[in-house]
């Protein structure tokens, strides 16, 4: 078993205790996560400014720098995402619909957890922190798989975010975040259809047409 089949294993072993959390859990947690982003504000624009200046060296467009760039306001805004998932209802559980069939059995159609989420995206980090809550905040295991331009801020991010659930005493693998954002290892990991569930891709037609053609997912 290779490293990166190691990693998914456990994102997948994972996914049943984040799909078993409790909504008041979850919504401390999260609370926790904003809280910790604009603790460790300095780091992730730190990081940030690494990522800029090797995409100004490759000459992205103004465009692309401004969705890259990270600044204290930016942060601020990503934690206040995080603090607005706490404050959302919990869809785990909700039933959405229900009958009674003529002797007396009840059939209901129950909001569920997918699993493994495995969230492919491009240049934008607070992409990072949106991902991540959202699935957390619905019961899922997740698997962030950024783009180069932004490795350094994704994986200061994913680290703040971690450690959070460490400090909960919950696995970190929770959410779990790919350390290699080259295309062939994407691929690879497009091929994990027995442990993941879902694969979103989010980004440009290039991106898209390249988990058309690859993913088994």
């Amino acid at each position: 078993m290779d490293q990166l089949e190691i990693l998914i294993k456990k994102t997948f072993n994972a996914k049943s205790i984040a799909a078993n959390l409790s909504t008041e859990k979850k919504k401390r947690i999260l609370i926790s996560m904003g809280e910790e982003l604009i603790k460790n504000k300095k780091k992730i624009i730190d990081e940030n400014k690494k990522d800029h200046k090797k995409a100004k060296e490759k000459g992205l467009s103004k465009a692309l720098l401004d969705r890259l760039f990270l600044d204290d306001e930016r942060v601020e805004q990503m934690a206040t995402a995080l603090k607005e998932v706490a404050a959302l209802p919990d869809p785990v559980g909700e039933v959405v619909s229900g009958v009674t069939r003529p002797n007396n059995l009840r059939i209901r159609q129950v909001r569920v957890p997918l699993g493994v989420v495995l969230i492919v995206y491009e240049a934008r980090p607070n992409v990072t922190t949106d991902a991540a809550g959202l699935t957390f905040k619905s019961g899922n295991a997740v698997i962030l798989r950024g783009g180069s331009n932004s490795f350094n801020s994704n994986s200061a991010i994913a680290r703040v975010l971690q450690n959070v659930l460490k400090k909960y005493k919950l696995p970190e693998e929770i959410i779990t975040f790919i350390p290699k954002p080259n295309r062939e290892f994407l691929i690879e990991l497009m091929q994990y259809n027995k442990y993941i569930d879902v694969l979103i891709p989010r980004g440009g037609t290039g991106l898209i047409n390249m988990v058309l053609k690859y993913s088994k997912i």
